[in-house]
């Protein structure tokens, strides 16, 4: 399977906040067997979790890992807000897309919304409000270092 994409132009011309709107990052995945439930469908929650890796691999291809933020800066992401559209099953051996796209960068916060995408149809859709947290667990802003990391890192859609 090829590696990440992480600069693919949109066609819709959408602009995003921090960003052109123009690029896309893009985590290419296969699902495999323990994805899956009975059926061979796609359990829900697994969803979430290959969102989680298509934002750390924008993260990295951005220049910033969890692992350094958390060494350097002290400071961890977490999910407080969640919603997610379902519209189609992924099944047993399908490769997917998820694009990510960073909307906002607010304070402690980071608005995104991700596609989880087999041959260019929508399968879910997910718009995220991820809080930035120091090691105690509490609100922090969002250090230079990363908000510069996140308004170049390509934008998806």
């Amino acid at each position: 399977m090829a590696e990440p994409r992480t600069a693919e132009r949109r066609t819709d011309g959408a602009q995003a906040a921090g960003g052109t709107g123009a690029d896309v990052h893009v985590f290419p995945l296969r699902v495999y067997y323990e994805d899956t439930d009975a059926g061979g469908v796609v359990y829900h929650a697994n969803y979430l979790r290959f969102a989680e890796r298509a934002r750390s691999e924008m993260l990295r291809a951005a220049g910033v890992t969890n692992v350094e933020l958390m060494a350097r800066e002290g400071l961890a992401f977490t999910i407080r807000r969640c919603e997610v559209d379902f519209l189609k099953p992924a099944r047993l051996d399908d490769v997917l897309e998820v694009h990510t796209r960073v909307l906002a960068l607010k304070g402690a916060r980071v608005e995104a919304e991700q596609v989880v995408r087999r041959d260019g149809d929508d399968l879910a859709r997910l718009k995220l409000e991820i809080a930035c947290i120091d090691r105690a667990g509490r609100p922090a802003r969002l250090p230079a270092v990363l908000t510069g990391a996140l308004a170049a890192a390509p934008q998806a859609g």
